[in-house]
């Protein structure tokens, strides 16, 4: 039986690529560079703050990243203050997050994002109230796909690897979700889409958030990864 459901937040829960791309390209243009476009930022995201701003900075001009540390202390200081920048969720979300509840699910979210920044994003979207816990990138804990911090949290929230359901759009999530041996759901609507997902292997991919509700309904008293 599911008990916790841990879900990727750009691309997954909210469309966020407006924050992203404004923030990488205010970055470079402090900096003199050449600004990327919202594709390319679409396609440099999900590993975490410091290999987007080496892609960017690549894009940008900066091919050896001789100023990575230079953009990592600009992008820091911009992103702060434009992490909600046009920041949406994605649609049918929070009636299935409110679904999710009902049914007894304890919610979640792990982003390679840093973490001020994602909770700040989650808190001020969704409310401080509708997940359980949320955790971004910290120090000292390595990021997805490296699955040890989303086995952290199914373990803060009483749930067993497969009592987890792990969500999210990208190849990183699907790796994630597969090395923490959790049932791991891929969405199209994010920042990869589906071509992306099958390429990586993923098990289920939905189009719609009423599909996910429909797939936990359907296997909820399913034993999974026994």
């Amino acid at each position: 039986m599911y008990k916790v459901c841990i879900f990727d937040l750009d691309g997954t829960l909210a469309d966020t690529l407006d924050s992203l791309t404004f923030s990488v390209n205010a970055t470079l243009k402090e900096m003199g560079l050449l600004p990327i476009t919202r594709e390319e930022c679409r396609l440099f995201v999900g590993n975490g703050a410091r290999v987007l701003l080496e892609r960017a900075l690549r894009a940008g001009g900066d091919e050896d990243l001789r100023r990575i540390d230079e953009a990592m202390e600009r992008y820091g200081r911009i992103f702060d203050d434009n992490c909600t920048y046009h920041v949406v969720a994605y649609d049918g979300i929070s009636e299935m997050l409110r679904e999710m509840k009902e049914l007894g699910l304890s919610l979640a979210v792990l982003s390679n994002k840093p973490d001020r920044q994602a909770i700040h994003v989650v808190e001020e979207i969704f409310g401080k109230d509708t997940f359980q816990w949320i955790q971004g990138q910290k120090p000292g804990v390595p990021k997805k796909p490296d699955p040890t911090a989303v086995l952290e949290i199914a373990g803060k929230l009483g749930a067993q690897p497969r009592e987890v359901i792990y969500i999210g759009d990208s190849e990183v999530d699907i790796a994630t979700g597969e090395a923490a041996k959790m049932k791991t759901i891929g969405v199209s609507w994010g920042f990869r889409g589906r071509e992306a997902l099958e390429t990586e292997g993923a098990g289920v991919i939905v189009d719609t958030t009423r599909e996910i509700i429909k797939w936990i309904d359907e296997n909820q008293e399913v034993e999974s990864h026994e």
